[in-house]
Protein backbone atom coordinates (compact mmCIF):
# COMPACT_ATOMS: atom_id res chain seq x y z
CA UNK A 1 0.00 0.00 0.00
CA UNK A 2 2.86 2.39 0.88
CA UNK A 3 4.18 1.47 -2.49
CA UNK A 4 1.20 2.46 -4.20
CA UNK A 5 0.58 5.18 -2.61
CA UNK A 6 3.67 6.73 -4.18
CA UNK A 7 3.50 5.52 -7.61
CA UNK A 8 3.10 8.12 -10.22
CA UNK A 9 -0.13 6.94 -11.23
CA UNK A 10 -2.14 7.79 -8.34
CA UNK A 11 0.13 10.69 -6.77
CA UNK A 12 0.49 12.62 -9.98
CA UNK A 13 -2.96 13.83 -10.05
CA UNK A 14 -2.93 14.76 -6.12
CA UNK A 15 0.02 17.08 -6.96
CA UNK A 16 -2.43 18.29 -9.98
CA UNK A 17 -5.07 19.18 -7.88
CA UNK A 18 -2.89 20.86 -4.90
CA UNK A 19 -0.83 22.54 -7.19
CA UNK A 20 -3.45 23.94 -9.31
CA UNK A 21 -5.74 25.41 -6.57
CA UNK A 22 -2.72 27.13 -4.96
CA UNK A 23 -1.75 28.42 -8.61
CA UNK A 24 -5.27 29.92 -9.14
CA UNK A 25 -5.57 31.52 -6.26
CA UNK A 26 -3.60 35.02 -7.65
CA UNK A 27 -5.00 34.11 -11.09
CA UNK A 28 -7.82 35.49 -12.89
CA UNK A 29 -11.43 36.74 -11.36
CA UNK A 30 -13.21 34.74 -9.28
CA UNK A 31 -15.46 32.90 -12.02
CA UNK A 32 -12.83 32.19 -14.03
CA UNK A 33 -10.96 30.83 -11.02
CA UNK A 34 -14.47 28.93 -9.97
CA UNK A 35 -14.37 27.19 -13.38
CA UNK A 36 -10.72 26.34 -13.40
CA UNK A 37 -10.42 24.72 -10.05
CA UNK A 38 -13.64 22.44 -11.24
CA UNK A 39 -11.86 21.34 -14.14
CA UNK A 40 -9.10 20.69 -12.33
CA UNK A 41 -11.11 18.45 -10.00
CA UNK A 42 -12.59 16.65 -12.65
CA UNK A 43 -9.55 15.94 -14.27
CA UNK A 44 -8.19 14.45 -10.52
CA UNK A 45 -11.08 12.03 -10.59
CA UNK A 46 -10.59 11.22 -14.36
CA UNK A 47 -6.70 10.57 -13.47
CA UNK A 48 -8.01 8.26 -10.47
CA UNK A 49 -10.95 6.14 -12.47
CA UNK A 50 -7.74 5.65 -15.48
CA UNK A 51 -5.31 4.47 -12.14
CA UNK A 52 -8.22 2.00 -10.83
CA UNK A 53 -8.45 0.49 -14.41
CA UNK A 54 -4.70 -0.12 -14.22
CA UNK A 55 -4.51 -1.55 -10.67
CA UNK A 56 -7.28 -3.40 -10.08
CA UNK A 57 -9.12 -3.61 -6.67
CA UNK A 58 -5.43 -2.85 -4.98
CA UNK A 59 -5.82 0.34 -5.16
CA UNK A 60 -9.60 1.02 -4.23
CA UNK A 61 -8.94 2.60 -0.78
CA UNK A 62 -6.34 4.63 -2.37
CA UNK A 63 -9.45 5.69 -4.69
CA UNK A 64 -11.49 6.28 -2.19
CA UNK A 65 -9.29 8.83 -0.42
CA UNK A 66 -8.48 10.38 -3.57
CA UNK A 67 -11.65 10.81 -4.14
CA UNK A 68 -12.52 13.27 -0.72
CA UNK A 69 -9.07 15.01 -1.66
CA UNK A 70 -10.34 16.15 -4.82
CA UNK A 71 -13.81 17.18 -3.77
CA UNK A 72 -13.02 18.69 -0.03
CA UNK A 73 -8.91 19.51 -0.20
CA UNK A 74 -7.84 18.27 3.30
CA UNK A 75 -11.86 17.71 5.05
CA UNK A 76 -13.26 14.93 6.29
CA UNK A 77 -16.50 13.49 7.19
CA UNK A 78 -17.10 15.81 10.26
CA UNK A 79 -16.47 18.67 7.77
CA UNK A 80 -18.98 17.46 4.68
CA UNK A 81 -21.78 17.08 7.15
CA UNK A 82 -21.04 20.19 8.88
CA UNK A 83 -20.61 22.48 5.52
CA UNK A 84 -23.63 21.04 3.64
CA UNK A 85 -25.94 23.20 2.80
CA UNK A 86 -29.19 23.80 4.67
CA UNK A 87 -31.04 26.43 2.91
CA UNK A 88 -31.02 25.31 -1.04
CA UNK A 89 -28.78 25.22 -3.68
CA UNK A 90 -28.70 29.25 -3.42
CA UNK A 91 -26.50 29.15 0.12
CA UNK A 92 -23.21 29.01 -1.53
CA UNK A 93 -23.75 31.21 -4.43
CA UNK A 94 -25.27 33.58 -1.87
CA UNK A 95 -22.28 32.79 0.53
CA UNK A 96 -19.52 33.37 -2.60
CA UNK A 97 -21.44 37.21 -3.40
CA UNK A 98 -21.28 37.88 -0.04
CA UNK A 99 -17.56 36.71 0.80
CA UNK A 100 -16.32 38.50 -2.02
CA UNK A 101 -17.83 41.80 -0.91
CA UNK A 102 -15.89 41.56 2.19
CA UNK A 103 -13.06 41.45 0.83
CA UNK A 104 -9.21 40.62 1.36
CA UNK A 105 -7.84 41.39 5.22
CA UNK A 106 -5.83 43.77 5.69
CA UNK A 107 -3.93 44.34 8.84
CA UNK A 108 -3.12 47.49 8.50
CA UNK A 109 -6.56 48.45 9.29
CA UNK A 110 -5.81 47.24 12.65
CA UNK A 111 -2.17 48.87 12.78
CA UNK A 112 -2.53 51.50 15.15
CA UNK A 113 -4.11 49.19 18.20
CA UNK A 114 -1.57 48.41 20.40
CA UNK A 115 -3.77 46.26 22.56
CA UNK A 116 -4.91 44.43 19.45
CA UNK A 117 -3.66 40.96 19.21
CA UNK A 118 -4.54 38.15 16.07
CA UNK A 119 -5.52 34.88 17.69
CA UNK A 120 -7.36 31.78 16.53
CA UNK A 121 -9.84 28.92 17.68
CA UNK A 122 -10.24 25.37 16.31
CA UNK A 123 -13.73 24.42 15.19
CA UNK A 124 -15.20 21.11 16.20
CA UNK A 125 -13.91 19.82 12.27
CA UNK A 126 -10.52 20.89 12.58
CA UNK A 127 -10.59 24.15 10.82
CA UNK A 128 -9.23 26.87 12.50
CA UNK A 129 -11.35 30.52 12.97
CA UNK A 130 -8.94 33.40 12.59
CA UNK A 131 -10.19 36.16 14.63
CA UNK A 132 -8.91 39.73 16.72
CA UNK A 133 -8.48 40.31 20.66
CA UNK A 134 -8.57 43.64 21.66
CA UNK A 135 -7.68 43.42 25.46
CA UNK A 136 -9.16 45.32 28.25
CA UNK A 137 -6.74 48.31 28.91
CA UNK A 138 -8.68 49.61 32.29
CA UNK A 139 -6.82 49.44 35.27
CA UNK A 140 -9.93 47.70 37.28
CA UNK A 141 -9.61 44.24 35.78
CA UNK A 142 -10.48 40.85 37.20
CA UNK A 143 -7.42 39.46 38.64
CA UNK A 144 -8.08 36.12 37.08
CA UNK A 145 -9.06 36.88 33.12
CA UNK A 146 -7.46 40.32 33.04
CA UNK A 147 -10.42 41.52 31.89
CA UNK A 148 -14.32 41.76 33.77
CA UNK A 149 -15.94 40.22 30.86
CA UNK A 150 -15.69 39.33 27.35
CA UNK A 151 -17.99 40.65 24.36
CA UNK A 152 -18.12 37.93 21.05
CA UNK A 153 -19.16 40.34 17.90
CA UNK A 154 -20.47 38.58 14.93
CA UNK A 155 -20.69 41.41 12.31
CA UNK A 156 -22.78 41.25 9.13
CA UNK A 157 -22.29 39.10 6.16
CA UNK A 158 -20.29 41.18 4.01
CA UNK A 159 -17.72 42.06 6.29
CA UNK A 160 -13.76 41.33 7.88
CA UNK A 161 -12.73 41.39 11.69
CA UNK A 162 -10.05 44.20 10.80
CA UNK A 163 -12.83 46.13 9.02
CA UNK A 164 -14.53 46.39 12.47
CA UNK A 165 -12.42 46.03 15.49
CA UNK A 166 -11.46 49.81 15.91
CA UNK A 167 -15.36 50.73 16.59
CA UNK A 168 -14.97 48.72 19.74
CA UNK A 169 -12.12 50.51 21.58
CA UNK A 170 -14.31 51.82 24.18
CA UNK A 171 -15.15 48.67 25.09
CA UNK A 172 -11.31 47.58 25.96
CA UNK A 173 -11.01 51.17 27.83
CA UNK A 174 -13.83 49.88 30.25
CA UNK A 175 -12.19 46.81 31.02
CA UNK A 176 -13.95 44.06 27.79
CA UNK A 177 -12.18 42.03 26.03
CA UNK A 178 -13.16 42.11 22.80
CA UNK A 179 -13.38 39.06 20.58
CA UNK A 180 -13.78 39.31 16.40
CA UNK A 181 -13.49 36.50 14.20
CA UNK A 182 -13.34 36.10 10.44
CA UNK A 183 -16.58 33.91 9.54
CA UNK A 184 -15.52 30.37 7.63
CA UNK A 185 -14.25 30.73 4.53
CA UNK A 186 -13.87 34.34 4.50
CA UNK A 187 -10.85 36.39 5.45
CA UNK A 188 -8.08 34.53 7.17
CA UNK A 189 -10.14 31.79 8.25
CA UNK A 190 -10.70 28.38 6.94
CA UNK A 191 -13.34 26.10 5.48
CA UNK A 192 -16.09 27.00 3.32
CA UNK A 193 -18.92 29.38 4.49
CA UNK A 194 -22.16 27.42 5.17
CA UNK A 195 -24.71 28.23 7.46
CA UNK A 196 -25.08 25.04 9.47
CA UNK A 197 -21.29 25.43 9.68
CA UNK A 198 -20.92 29.06 11.14
CA UNK A 199 -23.70 28.30 13.65
CA UNK A 200 -21.51 25.63 14.93
CA UNK A 201 -18.18 27.51 14.82
CA UNK A 202 -19.85 30.18 17.33
CA UNK A 203 -21.09 27.81 19.78
CA UNK A 204 -17.30 26.38 19.77
CA UNK A 205 -16.21 29.98 19.97
CA UNK A 206 -18.53 30.73 22.71
CA UNK A 207 -17.34 27.33 24.86
CA UNK A 208 -14.06 28.48 24.31
CA UNK A 209 -14.35 32.16 25.82
CA UNK A 210 -16.40 30.26 28.87
CA UNK A 211 -13.73 27.76 29.45
CA UNK A 212 -11.86 31.26 30.48
CA UNK A 213 -13.59 31.92 33.04
CA UNK A 214 -14.58 35.67 32.47
CA UNK A 215 -16.97 37.09 34.85
CA UNK A 216 -19.51 38.73 32.41
CA UNK A 217 -20.35 37.73 28.93
CA UNK A 218 -21.26 39.86 26.16
CA UNK A 219 -22.98 39.71 22.58
CA UNK A 220 -23.50 42.12 19.66
CA UNK A 221 -24.82 40.60 17.23
CA UNK A 222 -25.21 42.69 13.37
CA UNK A 223 -27.46 41.61 10.89
CA UNK A 224 -26.59 38.28 10.08
CA UNK A 225 -24.08 38.18 12.96
CA UNK A 226 -27.50 38.16 15.24
CA UNK A 227 -28.78 35.28 13.30
CA UNK A 228 -25.97 33.57 14.18
CA UNK A 229 -25.62 34.64 17.67
CA UNK A 230 -29.63 34.05 18.32
CA UNK A 231 -28.56 30.08 16.70
CA UNK A 232 -25.43 29.64 18.59
CA UNK A 233 -27.27 30.87 22.04
CA UNK A 234 -30.07 28.77 21.29
CA UNK A 235 -32.11 30.41 24.24
CA UNK A 236 -29.50 29.63 27.07
CA UNK A 237 -28.32 33.74 27.73
CA UNK A 238 -28.45 33.40 31.36
CA UNK A 239 -25.87 35.90 33.04
CA UNK A 240 -25.62 37.48 29.81
CA UNK A 241 -26.21 40.85 27.74
CA UNK A 242 -27.24 40.99 24.17
CA UNK A 243 -27.76 43.11 21.40
CA UNK A 244 -29.02 42.61 18.54
CA UNK A 245 -28.83 45.07 15.55
CA UNK A 246 -30.72 44.90 12.30
CA UNK A 247 -31.60 41.19 12.19
CA UNK A 248 -34.63 39.78 9.93
CA UNK A 249 -37.31 38.15 11.90
CA UNK A 250 -37.24 34.79 9.25
CA UNK A 251 -34.46 32.95 7.31
CA UNK A 252 -37.57 30.40 6.78
CA UNK A 253 -38.90 32.71 3.55
CA UNK A 254 -35.93 32.04 2.00
CA UNK A 255 -35.63 28.27 1.97
CA UNK A 256 -33.82 27.30 5.07
CA UNK A 257 -35.16 25.66 8.06
CA UNK A 258 -37.78 27.21 10.48
CA UNK A 259 -35.58 25.84 13.22
CA UNK A 260 -32.88 28.65 12.39
CA UNK A 261 -35.44 31.39 12.06
CA UNK A 262 -34.73 34.61 14.76
CA UNK A 263 -37.89 34.32 16.17
CA UNK A 264 -38.01 30.20 16.56
CA UNK A 265 -34.58 31.08 18.85
CA UNK A 266 -35.36 34.14 21.06
CA UNK A 267 -35.18 33.45 25.13
CA UNK A 268 -37.88 33.35 26.66
CA UNK A 269 -37.09 35.76 28.99
CA UNK A 270 -35.52 38.50 26.77
CA UNK A 271 -35.20 41.35 29.36
CA UNK A 272 -31.65 41.14 29.27
CA UNK A 273 -31.65 41.92 25.15
CA UNK A 274 -31.80 45.32 23.07
CA UNK A 275 -32.92 44.92 19.69
CA UNK A 276 -32.00 47.85 17.14
CA UNK A 277 -34.13 48.68 14.05
CA UNK A 278 -32.95 51.71 11.63
CA UNK A 279 -36.47 53.13 9.97
CA UNK A 280 -33.74 53.99 6.65
CA UNK A 281 -31.94 50.47 6.80
CA UNK A 282 -32.30 49.61 3.19
CA UNK A 283 -30.52 45.61 3.27
CA UNK A 284 -32.63 44.57 6.11
CA UNK A 285 -35.94 46.77 6.01
CA UNK A 286 -38.05 47.23 8.94
CA UNK A 287 -40.73 45.24 7.87
CA UNK A 288 -38.62 42.54 7.68
CA UNK A 289 -37.41 42.71 11.10
CA UNK A 290 -41.02 43.68 12.79
CA UNK A 291 -41.95 40.18 13.62
CA UNK A 292 -38.57 39.73 16.03
CA UNK A 293 -39.10 43.07 16.98
CA UNK A 294 -42.44 42.83 18.64
CA UNK A 295 -41.62 39.55 19.89
CA UNK A 296 -38.68 40.56 21.61
CA UNK A 297 -40.51 43.61 23.39
CA UNK A 298 -43.96 41.31 24.40
CA UNK A 299 -40.75 38.68 26.33
CA UNK A 300 -39.33 42.01 28.29
CA UNK A 301 -36.59 43.00 25.47
CA UNK A 302 -35.65 46.61 25.40
CA UNK A 303 -35.94 48.32 21.84
CA UNK A 304 -34.62 50.90 19.69
CA UNK A 305 -35.96 52.23 16.45
CA UNK A 306 -34.13 55.04 15.42
CA UNK A 307 -35.14 57.03 12.04
CA UNK A 308 -31.34 57.83 11.49
CA UNK A 309 -29.52 54.78 11.57
CA UNK A 310 -29.63 52.64 8.84
CA UNK A 311 -27.42 48.97 7.96
CA UNK A 312 -24.45 48.91 11.14
CA UNK A 313 -21.27 50.27 9.31
CA UNK A 314 -23.51 51.71 6.80
CA UNK A 315 -24.61 55.21 8.32
CA UNK A 316 -24.88 58.36 6.74
CA UNK A 317 -22.18 59.96 8.81
CA UNK A 318 -19.97 59.21 11.62
CA UNK A 319 -22.28 60.77 14.08
CA UNK A 320 -24.80 58.68 13.86
CA UNK A 321 -22.56 55.52 14.11
CA UNK A 322 -20.64 56.97 16.66
CA UNK A 323 -24.13 57.22 18.70
CA UNK A 324 -24.70 53.43 17.58
CA UNK A 325 -21.81 52.22 18.76
CA UNK A 326 -22.51 53.84 22.64
CA UNK A 327 -26.35 53.35 22.57
CA UNK A 328 -24.51 49.40 22.24
CA UNK A 329 -22.39 50.10 24.92
CA UNK A 330 -24.16 51.95 27.54
CA UNK A 331 -27.38 49.01 27.84
CA UNK A 332 -24.63 45.92 27.37
CA UNK A 333 -22.26 47.44 30.39
CA UNK A 334 -25.56 48.74 32.55
CA UNK A 335 -27.00 45.34 31.92
CA UNK A 336 -23.24 43.58 33.17
CA UNK A 337 -23.57 45.50 36.52
CA UNK A 338 -26.45 45.17 37.53
CA UNK A 339 -25.54 41.53 37.62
Amino acid sequence: MVHLLKSDSLFTPVQHCRSFSKQTVHEGNRLQRIQQITTSRLACVTGALKSMRRQGNRCSLVLLWLLMLCFTGSGWTMGLALEKTVCGIREPVIFWFWSSLAGAPRPARIANLSNAESISVSTTDGRMLQGYRLRATSSERDPGTGAKGYLLVAQGNAMLADQVLSSFTEFSQAGIDVYIFDYRGYGRSEGKPRFKAIVNDYQAVIAYLDSKHYSTRLFYGMSFGGIVLLNALNGTTEDSAIVIDSTPSRLSDYGCPQTYDPVENLPEDASNLLLITGLIDAVVKPVRSEELVELARARGAAVMIDPEMAHPFMDQNRSVHTRRIRAVKSFLLKEAMAD
